[in-house]
Formats: structure tokens, sequence, C-alpha cells
């Protein structure tokens, strides 16, 4: 609480993207976007490093991609959270340091620089333009991400933004920000999408509003699709008009990749460009630029089609279509985005600031300047989260597209006896096998009582707060033990794996669940035969004749040649069930002997109440 609290706490909106980032923040009631110097509310996402200086942010930065490509950095955010084999080195017009393969850092004058350092100075730069226009120190910052986002990349966010010395107040998915921005908290009910197509990421989040409750129900998209992907057809549409002997001129490159956005953002006003780069000249028209880009929309629809399809509903249950990102000022995408939800989209508020003005009126809220407000945001988990049990399977713990925040727990148990430590390995994805899934952390609990098989309690607890990160706590419950992790994996998910993973779920569920069958019968045929043994080695040899004894190590030796070789769940069962049907009377004498131990030199009142 506030010492002063009538007093209004200033409090920002940011929009971090990839080609451009902004800064909002609610001004005597009215939201607005803070500008610079020369009235500019955008800030490109570029950062140009100088020896022994402050690095250059923004417009000023821009030239020296030409002049000085190697110390100067755009389109960050596609590699902020992600592990080098991710990234496609041959995109970017930096260089990147050989000795840092688990967080890239790229090479710069001022020496290496990871992602995080590099947004945290964009950060840094609308932090300063947010206090110099306000006149004081902001409490805190609402800052925007991909609703596609994964643990790792927004961890990196809050990390960019603690770096920039920004008190977090939470993240906030770009399309929830946007459908805040159009004011659909008031009153506003009903199914909405919300395709938001920006310079380098692509997300599409069907959203349920009912009295000014925001729950995104379903979230798809792609980390690595978006205008910058627009531009670089048109770089290789120009590049294949080169003479051979141009075509691999990396000066030339560079300047044909700069240009290609000139041309796309002419051809949104006119049918026809005209561009010269050095001694060549090149004509584009709208319908030729239109037919390059249309895989990429086909791409973004497809994303679309699969969300609609999470969240159980039509195109004609959709009531309103909010257009968010730069990109979607190309006309061909307005049209195929009309198209497929047959209803005109909004494009009201300049889909360059409607993320950043949804921010700012998330941060007014948070920040404690309207405590009567009752807007309330739901976001859900865009991938299920779970832990490795035995035999390489996934047990999920938070199934996909869960409202968070959240927690739930599930009870885990010993597989061996005498067992006092477990290995907790944390998942993410729809498959069925650890093998086909996202590994997030692992960790080990220690100390169990070395209880027999199956006896120790362990309670695994999954907690993701409203920002999609997650804490996992394992306990043993019988004596209070616990282990615990805040997830922060290396790696983020690979271009390959965001696109892949829940299609590949899709088309391999009847695989996946016959795989898990057999793999639980292979854990079940395990703990037999491992749970015999232990017994034959103990008292076998007491309470078993030679003939019974050769029967049970026949039925023993066939179970484990099944278990070896089938590939059917049943035939694995029929084994097991007759191995124990075998040992049946052999267990029976063990448990009379247990009895007859345990009572030996006792009353039989004893035993009365």
């Amino acid at each position: 609480m506030s010492t002063a609290p009538h007093a209004h706490r200033l409090a920002v909106g940011i929009d971090l993207g990839t080609t451009n980032s902004l800064v909002a923040s609610v001004r005597s009631g009215v939201v607005e976007t803070l500008t610079d110097e020369q009235g500019r509310a955008i800030l490109p996402s570029v950062v140009h490093y100088r020896i022994d200086q402050p690095p250059i942010v923004g417009y000023e930065a821009l030239p020296y991609r030409l002049s000085d490509p190697f110390n100067t950095i755009s389109s960050v955010k596609r590699i902020l959270g992600r592990p080098m084999q991710d990234i496609k080195v041959h995109e970017c017009s930096y260089l990147f340091a050989q000795n840092h393969q688990s967080v890239p850092r790229i090479n710069t004058c001022c020496g290496a620089r990871s992602a995080v350092e590099i947004s945290s100075d964009i950060l840094s730069a609308l932090k300063q333009r947010a206090e110099e226009t306000l006149g004081d120190e902001l409490t805190g910052a609402v800052i925007t991400v991909p609703a596609y986002f994964d643990d790792t990349q927004r961890q990196a966010t809050k990390d960019a933004a603690k770096v920039a010395g920004l008190n977090v107040f939470r993240l906030l998915n770009e399309p929830t920000a946007a459908a805040i921005a159009y004011g659909l908290d008031a009153g506003a009910e009903g199914i909405v999408a919300v395709y938001d197509l920006g310079g380098g990421t692509f997300d599409i989040s069907i959203l349920k509003l009912r009295k000014g409750v925001f729950e995104v129900v379903a979230t798809g998209g792609d980390s690595a699709l978006g205008g910058d992907d627009f531009d670089v057809a048109i770089s290789a549409w120009i590049t294949e008009q080169l003479p051979a002997e141009q075509q691999q001129d990396q000066d030339l490159q560079r300047q044909i990749y700069i240009h290609a956005r000139e041309l796309k953002e002419q051809l949104t006003h006119t049918e026809q460009v005209e561009i010269k780069i050095q001694n060549y000249v090149f004509v584009l028209t709208r319908d030729q630029f239109e037919q390059l880009i249309e895989p990429l929309i086909k791409k973004s629809l497809i994303a679309c089609r699969r969300a609609l399809r999470d969240a159980q509903f039509s195109q004609q249950d959709i009531t309103q279509v909010v257009m968010v990102g730069g990109s979607t000022r190309v006309p061909r995408v307005r049209a195929a985005v009309e198209e497929f939800f047959e209803r005109v989209p909004h494009t009201d508020i300049d889909p360059d600031r409607v993320v950043a003005i949804g921010a700012a009126l998330q941060a007014d809220v948070l920040a404690g300047n309207k405590p009567g407000d009752e807007m309330l945001l739901l976001d859900v988990l865009p991938l299920s989260l779970g832990i490795e049990t035995m035999g390489g399977l996934v047990e999920k713990i938070i199934s996909r597209n869960t409202t968070i925040p959240v927690a739930r727990a599930q009870e885990f148990t010993t597989f061996k006896d005498g067992q006092t430590a477990m290995r907790i390995h944390v998942l993410q994805g729809e498959r069925e096998l650890v093998s086909d899934c996202r590994s997030l952390a692992t960790f080990d609990l220690t100390q169990i009582p070395p209880l027999v098989a199956g006896a120790a309690k362990i309670r695994v607890t999954f907690s993701v707060d409203a920002d999609g990160l997650l804490n996992v706590l394992a306990e043993e419950v019988n004596t209070g033990v616990q282990a615990k992790i805040e997830v922060k994996p290396s790696y983020g998910l690979s271009d390959h794996e965001i696109e892949s993973m829940l299609k590949a779920s899709m088309e391999h569920a009847k695989d996946d669940m016959l795989m898990r069958s057999l793999r639980e019968e292979q854990v079940d045929a395990d703990r037999v035969i491992e749970a015999l043994d232990a017994a034959l080695a103990k008292d076998g040899q007491q309470l078993l004749n030679a003939e019974e004894m050769s029967q049970i190590e026949q039925a023993r030796a066939d179970l484990l040649a099944v278990r070896q070789k089938s590939q059917q769940p049943d035939e694995i069962k029929q084994a097991i069930k007759h191995l124990e049907g075998v040992s049946e009377e052999y267990v029976a004498r063990r448990m009379n002997q247990s009895v007859q131990s345990m009572m030996q030199g006792r009353a039989v009142e004893e035993f009365g109440e």
C-alpha cells in the first residue's frame, strides 16, 4: 500500500516487439503512447554498440545496419530464450560467439552480448523515455509477450526487465492486451479471436468474454513467423533476379533485405513499386508480393484453425476479430483473415500501438489507481506439464489450455524396496513418451525413508503463476522432506517443435496410447519379476519343493521373454497373470509364515481389539 493512497502511482505498459517497441501510460484518465523528442511513439528494436560509449537504441541505430552490421543488433526477440541450434544463423547479420552454445551470445565491439542484455538496453531506453515524460520514477510495468512464449522465453523477458531496473507487475499475453485496448472488457460478451502478426512472431488467441472477465480458452501460433519473413520472401525474389555472381555478395544482401521492408510498406498503399539497388532496378507489383507471402499467410491460418479446434469452436462462433501487429496492415493479410473468420476484423486502433495501450491499462489497474476495476484476466497454458514415470512415460499434472494461475498436485511412490531418492524430471508437451516431449528441468528428492516399494508417498505440486512461470515442489508426505525448483530451462522450443508438437500429438494419438499401454505392462512385468526374485532369494528354498520352484522359474522366464520381445500389451499382461497364478501358493505360504512370525510368543487376546 502507498503511504499516500490517493496519489496516482506511475505505471507503464511496454510492448517489447521484435521489430518495434513502445511504452504507454494512463495520464489523467487517458491512455497514450509516450513519444520521443521528435514526437515518435515507435522505438525500433535495434541496438548499435560502440567502444567505451553507451549503446545507441532506436531510430539513430538504424543507419548502422549497413555501415556497421556486426555491431548493430535487430530482431533480438527472435533469439530471446532460445538455444543456439534453433537459430537460423544465415538470416542474422551479426556474428555469434563460439564459446557460448548453451546461451547464445552475439559478438560486438563491447564484448559478447546475450539476448537478455540486448533486450534490457531496449527496455532501458523505454524506461528512460517514460520517466522523462512522466517526470518521476515508475512504480512498475506490465510487459507483453507472445501468447506462445514458453517458460524460458518468459523468464528471459523478466530477466531483461530486471537488468533494466524495471519492476514487472506481470507479463501479459499480447492478444489479451489488444482486447483490453479495444475495451472489450466493458460489458462485451462473446467469443473473440485475436490475430496478432508482428515483425517476428505470430499469435492467435481465442478469448471468451463475459462481464469483464477475459478467459483465454485456447492459444496457438508460431514464434518464428512475422513481417520479417515477408521481407525475407521479397529479398529472395530480388536475389533471384540478380546475376549468379552477385547473389553471394553479403553487403548487397544486407541492402536488399533493408530495402525489402520499404517495398512491403509501400505496397500497402500502392499497386506497384520500383526500387534501385546499386545498378539494378526492380519492379514489384502487389499481386506478385501477395503470391510470395501467401504460403506464410496460410501457415498462420492453419494455426487459427487448430486454435479453434482446441477451443471447440467454429468460425461461426466467433463474434469479433481483433487485428494486432504492424504486419496486419498488409491488405492481403486483412482480406485472408476476413475470409477465414467470415467477418470484418477490428482495425480502428493503430495495430502497432494497440498492445502497448492495453498493457498500460492493465498496469494502471495493477498499480492500484483503479481499485474498483473488475477486469479479470485468465490466461492459459499453451502446452501440458508433467513428470517422467517408470518406463519413460509422461504423467501429465496440468493439461494444456488450463487457466492460470493454477496449482495441481499428484502423489507418486517408490519403485524399489529401500529407495531413498527420486529424480523428478519435469516435461512439457502432449505426447505420451518422454522422448517425444520437451525436457524443462531435473532435480532430486533425497532422504526418502527406506521403505518397501510403494509405501512411500511423494506428492509433486506444480504451480504456474500469472506470468506462466512454473515452480515444482516434491515432498515425502510422511517425513515432510522437500525439494523444489523454479523452472528456468536453458533451452526454448525450437521452430520445429512449436509448429509440430500439437499436430504430432493428434497424428500419433493412437500409436502413443498403444505405446503407453505397452510401457505400462513392461514396467508392471519388471516390478513383478523384481519382487519375485527378492522373495525367492529370501525364502524360496525353504517354502518350495524342486517341482514348484521349476514351475515358477519357467513362468518367470516366459514372462521375461515376452516382456523383451512382444509389442502387444495383452501378451505381457497374460504372461504376468500366468506367473502370478503359478506363484499363488508360494505367496500364500509366505503370508502364513509372516503371520506366524508376528504372533509367535504373543497371546491371541493381544490381537482382539
